[in-house]
């Protein structure tokens, strides 16, 4: 062997790494430190060769030691070596989809498992409740990285050790909050029979088990679930169900050892000593203020843990749906008889199978005797299905003045599609708004026999429903549900971009029986001309609309409004399908757009080009879609002209460039479809596939004669757009309306109408406070209680949200500054450094309409932002 490869395989002689690892390793580093000087990434040798011997190992199955293990031989920490493992991966085929997904449940694990210890220690418990619970989770949750379930079997664990404490050891509210119930430590003949006595169920000290709950805004019913369901299972399987006293920390420990070699990732138990691999990287907590604040409560700004945002949206979504039900209303059942055919039974049915559906395959995805939370899920969701189904037909009502909605309500794909929207928006709230670490592409499954991942598209596999039904749904749902959080609105405009990139080209989508028939009509017969891509982007398409296409709802009565049309006469255009390519055309140009800024700003007369060659693959050869991912075509399109215009730009390039891009996974380039069951590179795609397919289109972009180029899509702004936006004349002065009624008006009242939160650093004087508010309570307002005198008040004129310099009605501007943004603006000249968050209650008075009614004067809410911002 050479000199350096022999110390390098006797190096690390303590990782137990077999031949054929070392081999296979070897080979990674003879690629991969080329590569990296290249690319000047310059690391110990040492531990880059510990890299290439986990990745040989991860790929072969051949690792023989833990990861902890393995990380003390290293000498680094988990998130240390997964950066490294990633800072390697240059090349396009370094790190495989194996591997690199193993990474990512690792470090998701790690991340949950820090967020629940960094909630843990503020109990002061000591070790053996920490290692109950790490068994605990580790034995009967399929899903470890789920971190709501997660933390509600931590609280069980707390209860459990909690109340085996004296009250006089315990600290305020536990203290009052150990019921008389409370089991006393067994006498010496309650010892002496313990062996011999049939166990019973541990009993639930609910009062202390409320007051956990209270502490961390979690649902007492759900951790009553979960501590009666799984708890009480876990402590019947390792015998402590009528164990009076505490647990022996020798028996969890030696428990909790053998199930972490079985797994071979990291000891959670170093958590409790602060061992350097399980450090965490340092990050900024954010602030929020504590809520339910009274009178002239300070807001104690506290930290923002990723477990307090979770608990925050769950409580946020149980808040909204309050008044909903997971039963059909008064209103939905008169909607029900009003039709043609009477929906309410197979309404009902579907809703009960896929019900029953639903929560097998989250048992199956969570864990042991996890049915319970699944049914609880399931009943969030169908309240949230009820309700938005109502907003709908109300809405359609009023658009078309017609009651009887047989077609929609009878349309089986319409109400899978909505209660599965429902339930994703529950799924997400609890899981987090994210998408399977696998990729939005997958072709297959991973290797797993059971998927343990509830992130989008999970809903889809369970209820079998076909994402292009899916889409159909997503514009209409968030228009009709007034409460849906900014981020949740941003997720379902994320699911919509996944549904367009790939998962609407799975092999049996409907989508290619309407692009085969849209062909058919005749070369006339488009999906969606190219001449209408640089108009507007506007639409009145509903979930109706899309759901009973070709034909449109709004020409033809309710009763007729999806029968085919009579022999001869031409079909409409469907409208499911052109509001997709409208949508896929848009969101095409954008990627490639952003992905080109990074690479070709010195050609930009190819970037026309290259956007005319996508086009013309999704327009007439959306065949190379089938199992495929949208980037593999605009990745494909560049290399291309940039080939034929001589340009020189290489796909190894392109991929890098691509990695840095938002929302991407390497699989995407890593793993694309060449023919049935065979995937390789998106190099071997191009060569094999791309090129071959489309040789003569690209050839003619380098003749005297090019093809015309198509024009360039209007990019409008997104139609699920909520961001606060900014005041006309200033830069840090930001408005949005505000939407619902969150805010109690009774703590929010125009007499006590600013809230102000701060980061963790004031940084301001109570002086300066006061002076926002003098600026706020003295501002000049021309309408407001002016009725003694004086020249009759103008109308008020609405503020325009949706136009920058312009706040009239009527679209023009202003002939100066408001005293408003005037005082904004001079609000805005404090020091920078911090952020201000205001809510200001403006009661505004309708003057003008009180000539015309004696009603009590109208108010508007709104919200005012200012963000301070450190330059």
């Amino acid at each position: 062997l050479p000199k350096k490869k022999k110390n390098l395989y006797y190096s690390y002689e303590e990782l137990q790494a077999t031949n054929p690892i070392c081999d296979h390793a070897w080979r990674i580093w003879e690629r991969e430190i080329r590569s990296m000087d290249k690319a000047n990434v310059h690391l110990p040798l040492i531990q880059q060769w510990g890299a290439c011997l986990f990745v040989a190992g991860m790929e072969l199955d051949g690792l023989s030691l833990t990861f902890t293990q393995f990380l003390k031989v290293v000498g680094l920490s988990v998130k240390q070596f997964i950066s490294l493992v990633r800072k390697m991966d240059v090349n396009v085929d370094t790190i495989s989809p194996k591997v690199n997904i193993a990474l990512k449940r690792l470090e998701n694990k790690y991340d949950v498992t820090l967020a629940l210890y960094q909630r843990f220690v503020k109990t002061e418990l000591w070790e053996s409740s920490w290692t109950m619970f790490l068994l605990a989770k580790g034995t009967f949750l399929q899903m470890e990285d789920d971190l709501v379930i997660a933390f509600q079997l931590l609280l069980c664990v707390l209860e459990f050790f909690t109340k085996r404490f004296a009250p006089s050891l315990l600290l305020s509210p536990y203290k009052s909050a150990v019921s008389s119930s409370t089991l006393s430590p067994p006498t010496r003949t309650s010892r002496r029979n313990q062996g011999k006595a049939k166990t019973r169920p541990p009993e639930m000290d609910v009062q202390l088990l409320e007051t956990l709950c209270k502490e961390s805004d979690c649902s007492v019913d759900e951790v009553k679930n979960v501590y009666q369901m799984t708890f009480c299972a876990f402590l019947d399987s390792v015998g402590l169900s009528g164990l009076q006293g505490l647990p022996p920390l020798e028996t969890l420990s030696k428990q909790y050892e053998e199930l972490y070699h079985k797994n071979k990732d990291f000891d959670a138990r170093l958590f409790l000593v602060d061992d350097e691999t399980l450090s965490p990287s340092k990050t900024k907590v954010e602030m929020t203020p504590r809520k339910n604040l009274s009178g002239d409560d300070v807001a104690i700004p506290v930290p923002q843990t990723p477990i307090r945002a979770a608990m925050n949206s769950i409580h946020q979504l149980r808040v909204d749906l309050t008044s909903a039900s997971d039963q059909p209303s008064s209103n939905l059942l008169a909607y029900y008889k009003n039709c043609t055919v009477d929906p309410s039974e197979e309404i009902r049915k579907r809703v009960e199978e896929l019900g029953q559906v639903f929560v097998e395959r989250f048992a199956q995805a969570v864990g042991q005797h996890c049915e319970g939370l699944g049914r609880k899920r399931f009943n969030l969701g169908a309240q949230l299905y009820y309700k938005v189904m109502e907003s709908m037909l109300k809405s359609e009502e009023k658009r078309l003045s017609v009651q009887n909605f047989s077609k929609l309500l009878n349309n089986a794909a319409f109400h899978t599609s909505l209660l599965a929207c429902a339930l994703e928006v529950v799924m997400a709230t609890y899981v987090g708004n994210s998408f399977k670490s696998g990729g939005f592409g997958r072709s297959s499954g991973s290797s797993d026999s059971v998927e343990t991942d509830l992130c989008f598209p999970w809903i889809l596999d369970v209820f079998q429903l076909p994402a292009f039904d899916f889409y159909k749904v997503i514009e209409s749902f968030i228009k009709a549900e007034p409460t849906l959080k900014h981020d949740m609105m941003k997720h379902l405009e994320q699911c919509e971009h996944v549904i367009m990139e790939s998962l609407a080209w799975k092999m049996d989508s409907p989508l290619f029986d309407l692009l085969k028939q849209s062909r058919e009509e005749g070369p006339g017969e488009q999906a969606e001309p190219p001449a209408t891509l640089n108009q507007p982007l506007h639409h009145n398409h509903t979930a109706a609309d899309l759901y009973l296409s070709p034909v449109r709802p709004s020409r033809q009565p309710p009763a007729t409004e999806s029968e085919p049309p009579a022999p001869g006469t031409k079909a409409l255009r469907s409208n499911s399908l052109s509001l997709f390519y409208k949508k896929l055309y848009r969101m095409a140009y954008l990627r490639l757009k952003t992905l080109f800024s990074h690479l070709l700003t010195s050609h930009p007369e190819l970037e026309p080009i290259i956007w005319t060659l996508l086009q013309h693959t999704l327009q007439n050869e959306y065949e190379l879609m089938r199992d495929r991912h949208l980037d593999q075509l605009i990745m494909s399109a560049m290399y291309a002209i940039c080939k034929v215009k001589n340009v020189d730009l290489r796909f190894k390039t392109i991929v890098t460039a691509y990695k840095e891009m938002p929302n991407t996974n390497q699989e995407t380039f890593k793993r694309v479809l060449i023919r049935e069951g065979q995937y390789d590179s998106i190099i071997v795609f191009y060569n094999l596939v791309f090129m071959q397919k489309l040789k003569t289109n690209i050839l003619q972009y380098s003749s005297p004669r090019p093809p015309p180029l198509s024009p360039i899509p209007r990019i409008p702004c997104s139609p699920y757009k909520n961001s606060p936006l900014r005041v006309p004349g200033s830069n840090n002065v930001y408005v949005s309306p505000l939407k619902s009624s969150r805010v109690s008006p009774v703590v929010m009242t125009p007499r006590s109408r600013i809230l102000i939160s701060i980061g963790e650093s004031f940084g301001v004087s109570d002086e300066k406070f006061q002076k926002i508010n003098e600026m706020v309570s003295s501002t000049d307002w021309s309408l407001k209680r002016s009725l003694d005198g004086g020249s009759a008040p103008k109308p008020l004129k609405r503020l325009r949200f949706d136009m920058d310099g312009q706040d009239e009605a009527d679209g023009s501007k202003s002939s100066g500054e408001s005293t408003l943004i005037q005082k904004l603006a001079e609000m805005s000249k404090f020091p920078a450094g911090f952020m201000c968050v205001c809510y200001l209650n403006c009661e505004l008075d309708f003057l003008e309409s009180q000539r015309y009614s004696n009603h009590h004067t109208s108010s508007c809410l709104c919200r005012v932002f200012f963000f301070f911002r450190s330059f």
